[in-house]
């Protein structure tokens, strides 16, 4: 069986004179090791006859991290402190993409901004500053240029019973890494929570009445995916269903 063609859709990035559509090499290997897919990158054109296109020759998406926040516009929230980054192109294609590939029936997978993306799509909001908000911890990385201690265990999540996360795993709970600031205020209506911090805050969730997989984490699984069980759980699940809906499309 030919392996399944997973885009990730890329952030715009400045660098010198000109903008380059780029995603992180973690993510493009996760697909391709831990999903067991064909990467290919999405650029940020924010064109819907692109995005129609891309849906119909994907057999799934991974929305990755990344350094930007959504803008605040997409979810009612206020306007963002001066010298947060976002990127308006991404914003532009991902978030009508995702409800393309939700309709569709197209697996998805989202982690960090991606996680956030697709609660703000179906309607849910964010915490812009996670750690100034009364009963909540400070979920953003530790002050270090040691990856393998920035994207190290930082706490633990409880795993909700009779979820997907809780199946694959067989156990209650797990340590997971923190490398964020935003963070989920209301979570959309049609999410299922899967996952949640000590303090309560939201770390995983899927889409319930979703046609294919479409799950989301709040953490980076695609970090030495290799060394991690609950990591190997989340991109083999999602690569199954990218094989299934291209066995699907091959018949």
């Amino acid at each position: 069986m030919q392996q399944p063609i997973i885009g990730i859709p890329c952030d715009v990035k400045q660098i010198g004179l000109f903008p380059f559509h780029a995603v992180g090499e973690k993510y493009i290997t996760a697909a391709v090791g831990g999903a067991g897919g064909i990467a290919i990158l999405i650029p940020s054109l924010g064109d819907a006859a692109q995005l129609r296109a891309i849906v119909d020759m994907v057999d799934g998406v991974l929305l990755p991290g990344s350094p930007s926040n959504v803008e605040p516009h997409h979810y009612q929230g206020a306007p963002s402190r001066e010298g947060t980054l976002h990127d308006v192109a991404r914003d532009a294609t991902t978030l009508p993409l995702i409800d393309m590939l939700i309709q569709e029936g197209v697996p998805l997978l989202g982690i960090c901004r991606g996680f956030q993306e697709i609660n703000v799509v179906l309607g849910g909001e964010l915490h812009q500053h996670v750690q100034e908000q009364a009963g909540l911890n400070d979920h953003r990385e530790p002050d270090t240029t040691d990856l393998d201690h920035m994207y190290g265990p930082a706490h633990p999540v409880t795993l909700a019973a009779g979820g997907l996360l809780h199946g694959w795993l067989g156990c209650d709970s797990v340590m997971v890494n923190s490398i964020h600031q935003q963070g989920i205020k209301r979570l959309a209506l049609g999410l299922e929570v899967e996952a949640l911090a000590e303090d309560g805050l939201v770390e995983a969730y899927r889409v319930a009445a979703a046609k294919s997989f479409a799950f989301a984490v709040q953490w980076h699984p695609e970090w030495k995916y290799w060394d991690n069980k609950v990591s190997q759980a989340i991109l083999k699940a999602f690569g199954d269903a990218c094989r299934e809906r291209r066995m699907r499309r091959n018949q």
